[in-house]
């Protein structure tokens, strides 16, 4: 299993209803894909311009395969990355 942490920040809080837009088409058109089995968005209270992307693949294949899926490549990348600081952290899954 490939895990996948993503932590957005929006670079203006102008742009938080079209981030929570976007992430939630994100996750919905993502949990269609081959391989996934877990997409969430969180959007957090504490820090209203902080988004969290947890994502579980089945494979490497898999998650590279969602990297050049259209909606990754024609909605993700050209309008929620512009709109964000986006640090992503493959991680280890400990429990």
């Amino acid at each position: 299993m490939i895990y996948n942490n993503v932590i957005l920040k929006a670079r203006d809080s102008g742009n938080i209803e079209t981030l929570k837009r976007l992430l939630t088409a994100q996750a919905e058109a993502s949990l269609t894909e081959q391989g996934c089995e877990r997409f969430e968005v969180y959007h957090s209270e504490s820090e209203p311009e902080v988004f969290i992307l947890v994502e579980w693949w089945a494979t490497q294949k898999d998650l590279d395969a969602h990297r050049s899926a259209p909606h990754f490549v024609n909605r993700y990348l050209p309008e929620v990355v512009p709109l964000v600081e986006r640090n992503p952290h493959p991680s280890q899954r400990l429990v």
